[in-house]
This record gives C-alpha cells, structure tokens and sequence, in this order.
C-alpha cells in the first residue's frame, strides 16, 4: 500500500466521522454528464451557497471548479473540502482524478442511495441535474458516501485487460451460437448434438463442408482427412462416420454460396477472436507476475491465473478492508433477507448479490473446482454437506459459502503473502 493511498483512506475515515453537522466542511456535490457537469456547493449543516454550477469537462472546466471551490471556502471559511460524484459509466474518473492530483478528498455516492434519497427530500422522484447534485451533496453531509479508490496505474492496466478479455468472451460466444442456431439448425441439424463434445470438429465440418450434398458426394476417408488435421483416435473415427451417414438422410435446407461464404467468415472470426484471448491472457499473465500477491493466489485450491487475476484485479490493495465482511461484500456474497414482524423468524437469508458479479462468478468457479478435485477442499464441502445431503439445492448454497470462505482465504494471503494451508479450512 503506497503512502498517498494510506493517507487518503485515513482521510476518508475521519471524514466519516466527523463529517455530520460540521461547520468545517465545504461539500461540492457534482452530478457527472458526458460533456458538462453540474456542481452544487453546501456545508454539512444544510446551508446552500452555490445551488448551480455548470463546468466543462476539460481542464478549462475542471479549473473553473476549483477557482470557484476556493473563493467560496475562503469567503465562508470552510477549512475543509469534500468533493462527491455518483460513478456514471467512465465519466467521472477524468475529473477524479484531476481532483486527487490536486489533493483534494473525492468521495463516491451510490447510485442506489441517490435514487432512495431523491424520494425522501421532497417526497417525489422528479429528476434534473441540478437537484441530483444537492442531492449528492445531501447524501455526503449524512456521511452516506463511499471511499474514492485510486489503485495503482497495474491493477488499473490489469482490470482494463480483464475488462476487454470479458468483451472478446461474449464476442465469442455470439459467434458461437450464429454458427449453431443460423447454419448448423438450418443446413445440418443432426449436428448439433455433436457441437458441446466435439467442437473443434463440428467448426471444421462447418468452415469446409457443411452442405450435406458435398459430404455424400465424397468417401468417408476423404471426408475424414478433409476435417482432421492429424491422425484421429479411435473414438474421433466413429463420431466422424456417424456424422458422415447422418448427413445422407440430413433434413437440412439446401445450401447456397451465400451460406457457404457465411459459414467460412464466421468460422474465421471466431478463430481470430480465440487468439486475441489466448494472447490477450499471456499479457494477463505477465503483469499479474510483477506482483508478489499472484504466486499466494495460484496456491489457493481451484485458482487458475484467470481466478487468480480477477481476484487480484478487484481487491487491488488489501489493506483498504478492515474486516472480512467488507471483502465479502465487495463479491456480494454477505447475506441479507427481509426480517419483520412474525415471519422475521423464518425468512431465510440470501445473498444480496450487490458487489462485483464478474468476481463472484470466478469464486464460484473455483469453489466447484476445488470441491471435486481438491482433497483437503473435498473433505470440508463434504463436512459442510453432513446431514443435509437431501436438502433442495445445498450443494449451490455450500458451494457459495465455500467460495466465500475462499474470498476471504485469498484476501488474508495477498496481506500476509504466505501460500495456502489446509489449516486455513476449518469449519467455523
């Protein structure tokens, strides 16, 4: 944890605690736009003193803030500034930014919490820029706000990366499914329940051969020799001669050159798209290794380097949490559930699923992983399980505590930089 960062989330605590009914503070609450924002400035005790300020986002702009922030300081004698954004999409982080190279405390506002307080100031939801920077405003003078995080320019690059490898899976999978569901259904149907098994080959028939005329036409040897690349085993051989007298009685719709162009372009996109992951994750890779924090990770049962580099990626510096419950909460694993009057007893807890769905997605993963093939992990699901094996969906639910309990795992090793201990499952 660098020094600036220490400074500033000792900054934000005290802010917190005194911030309520200060007569120090001067609260600039911004609503963030994509060209121009709008500021409102305020004390903590409720006073306006500058209810609308529209600035550019440029430098220009964020500069016409701050000589405004200062007049206002200086002439109500406010010591201490405070400046509060809603996070809207990646427009607010140029000005952050801007502000935390200036040394000035930034702080965040739900957008949740926003939303909620809107109704409570004047019992409606009318919306405009204007009042949802007092809104801002009124939310921080509550000391309803969150720490402003500044990781380092590598987890920033490692969470960029992560961000993009996320966009290239979806592209591949919708490439996937235009190749099942708009030429596969259509022109061979009978192949389809060949795709999850057999993939690669299912891709080839499809980028060389997938008109059913063309396969009858030649010899299963050719045929076979057309869609392997090298010798195929055994069991290769008898999934390729079943596809090969299936597409003689196939009732696929007659293929013109148009599909045959289509199939041959689809294929191709998805082959480039898998090299761009693949290189795109030796690029992970390789940063996640400056960091000593990643050997901890991939010592953990059913941490991967992609697991290992999510994990990493989203807690960033691990000295920010005070307790294991804030590191649970940032997966959005903690349990919530409505307790109210008589059936305040019965409600069952869930998880609120509120924090980070990529990270908790990766845990699950690692906790199906490890509690199949890990030993020591294994045993501990199997102690969780111990006489509610034939409750409804346990296994989901254990499976959640244990990725959990793994979150917690990974954030202890990142701060104390040891490799995982069996010892570390211990039924609590």
């Amino acid at each position: 944890m660098n020094i600036e960062e220490t400074i500033r989330l000792e900054r934000f605590i005290q802010l917190k605690r005194e911030i309520r009914g200060s007569n120090k503070h001067l609260i600039v609450g911004i609503d963030i736009a994509k060209d121009k924002h709008h500021a409102f400035m305020g004390t903590a005790t409720g006073m306006s003193l500058v209810s609308k300020l529209i600035f550019d986002n440029t430098i220009s702009g964020f500069e016409k803030l701050l000589t405004k922030t200062k007049k206002i300081s200086e002439k109500h004698n406010l010591t201490k500034i405070v400046f509060g954004v809603e996070p809207t999409g990646n427009y607010h982080k140029p000005l952050g930014f801007h502000l935390i190279r200036c040394n000035f405390d930034v702080v965040l506002v739900s957008g949740v919490a926003v939303k909620r307080n809107r109704e409570l100031l004047n019992g409606r939801w009318d919306k405009n820029d204007t009042k949802c920077a007092a809104n801002v405003a009124d939310l921080i003078s509550q000391g309803k706000c969150l720490y402003y995080e500044s990781p380092s320019t590598g987890i920033m690059d490692l969470r960029e990366l992560l961000s993009l490898r996320k966009r290239l899976k979806k592209d591949e999978h919708s490439l996937k499914m235009r190749v099942r569901n708009g030429l596969i259904t259509k022109y061979f149907p009978e192949l389809d329940p060949f795709f999850k098994n057999t993939e690669k080959t299912v891709l080839a028939i499809v980028s060389c051969c997938l008109d059913t005329n063309q396969i009858i036409s030649m010899e299963l040897h050719d045929f076979i020799r057309l869609v392997t690349s090298t010798r195929p085993s055994l069991s290769q051989r008898k999934k390729l001669e079943t596809i090969y007298d299936l597409a003689i009685y196939s009732i696929g719709c007659p293929m013109g050159e148009s599909a045959k162009y289509e199939a041959q372009l689809l294929i191709s996109k998805l082959k480039k798209v898998r090299e761009e992951i693949n290189e795109l994750e030796g690029v992970v890779e390789s940063l996640c290794k400056n960091y000593p924090q990643y050997d901890s990770l991939l010592s953990i049962p059913g941490f991967g380097p992609y697991i290992s580099s999510t994990v990493l990626a989203r807690i960033g510096n691990p000295f920010r949490f005070n307790n294991r419950s804030e590191v649970i909460r940032l997966s959005g694993y903690d349990l919530e559930a409505s307790r109210s009057g008589k059936s305040s007893r019965s409600a069952v807890p869930v998880i609120s699923k509120k924090g980070n769905s990529t990270l908790r997605y990766a845990l699950y993963q690692a906790a199906l992983i490890a509690s199949a093939r890990n030993g020591h992990v294994k045993k501990y699901f199997e102690k969780l399980l111990e006489g509610r094996e034939r409750e409804q969906g346990i296994k989901t639910k254990m499976r959640t505590k244990l990725a959990a309990k793994m979150l917690v795992i990974a954030w202890t090793l990142m701060k104390t930089g040891e490799l995982f201990d069996p010892a570390y499952l211990i039924l609590e």
